[in-house]
Order: C-alpha cells, then structure tokens, then sequence
C-alpha cells in the first residue's frame, strides 16, 4: 500500500524528495515536503517532527497523526507482516500493562483473606505471581484482538488484520501514561478510569482512520 495525505487521506507516490534541486531556502533543509494534489497542504508534515510531537497529538486523538503512522511509517507489508517496532510496542504494552494490573488488584484487596483467590496467590512465589498476571493480561489482549480482528474482516471486508492489530497498538501507547506515577499519585480509581477511555477513544479513532482511509485509497486505485 502506497502513502497517503494525512489531512485528505489521497494516495501520494512520496511524501518528500531529498535532492538538491529541493532544496528550501526558507528552513534551509534540502528536505521538501511534497504537496497534496487535492488539498494542496503538505502531504505528511509529521516527517519533519520528532516522536515528542507525535505522541502529544496522539494524546490530543488528531486524526492526522494516526494515518501518519499507520499508512507512511508503520504499514505492514503486502503479505501483512507486521513491522518489528510493532511487536516491540506490544510487548512493551503487555509488560506496562501486567504491572498495571498487578498494582491496581493488590491495591484493591491489601488484606485479602488466606482463602481467597488473591490470598492464595499471595502466598505463591514472585515469579508464580508474575506469570499469573502474565497469562491473564496476555489472554485479555488476545481476545480483545480477535474480537477485533474478527468484526474488521467479516463485517467490514478489511483482508489485513494485522494491520487492524497495528492501528491497535499505536492508539494503546495511551496506556504508557500511568509511567507518571512515579512523579504524581496513580492510585485514585478516576485517574485509572480516565486513562482506560482515553485508550478506548484512541482505539476508534484510529481504527476510523484506517478503514476510512483504506476504502478511499482501493476507490481511487479502482477508478
């Protein structure tokens, strides 16, 4: 799949050239940003921003940044192969996320009676303890993407789904934002619940992003 403009989401054959005869003599870069042929803004202007920017605006759910990364950075190949710094983020996800979850149980029961499940557990060995937790987030986000995977192929059509797996990590990266625990308190119930929607929202509008934009783009190879 080729690249798209991220603000009119047209196919462009290449999102900026490099050589000499480019050169801008406003920035003084020898990158030029290539124009969009239909809405005539810049085709992708986050070539040119560093991952800071893009994460804030991921934070902000702009649309723009999302067709940024899943159609001009991190599309997955014809044969939908995933790209490596994909499976890197979704480790990093289900890692982040096994601790999460792990906090946030034994902050809910601090005293949990030595009959309960949680009592059990507790009197396990740490790396018992961690596997559980392991097998439990694993199991959660595979069954979240296959019910995904499943409704993007057999009521949508959509014939990548792990592309559909990509758009899903990307708008995960939300789930990072508990790392701050280590400057401001996390364990209010609020800020948890806040960050589980704030995941939820990404996750639509990314995959809003790409089912929009991957009909556009198979309308206009048509014609």
């Amino acid at each position: 799949m080729g690249k798209v403009c991220i603000e009119c989401k047209y196919p462009v054959p290449v999102l900026y050239t490099t050589s000499q005869a480019a050169y801008d003599r406003k920035t003084g870069s020898p990158v030029r940003l290539t124009q969009c042929p239909r809405c005539k803004n810049f085709a992708d202007k986050y070539v040119e921003h560093d991952f800071v920017i893009l994460f804030i605006d991921m934070v902000l759910i702009k649309p723009q940044v999302y067709r940024h990364l899943l159609f001009n950075r991190l599309e997955v190949t014809e044969n939908d192969k995933p790209d490596r710094s994909i499976i890197r983020l979704g480790v990093l996800l289900l890692l982040f996320d096994v601790y999460l979850t792990w906090a946030r149980i034994e902050k809910q029961a601090p005293t949990p009676s030595t009959t309960s499940t949680l009592g059990i557990l507790n009197q396990q060995p740490i790396v018992i303890q961690y596997l559980f937790f392991l097998l439990l987030c694993a199991t959660e986000t595979m069954i979240f993407h296959t019910t995904i995977r499943f409704i993007s192929i057999y009521w949508y059509g959509f014939r990548k789904p792990n592309a559909v797996s990509t758009a899903l990590l990307v708008s995960s990266c939300t789930k990072l934002f508990p790392i701050l625990m280590v400057i401001w308190n996390y364990d209010k119930p609020a800020a948890a619940k806040s960050v589980g929607w704030a995941v939820v929202v990404n996750n639509v509008e990314t995959l809003r992003s790409k089912f929009s934009a991957t009909l556009l783009i198979g309308n206009t190879a048509v014609d």
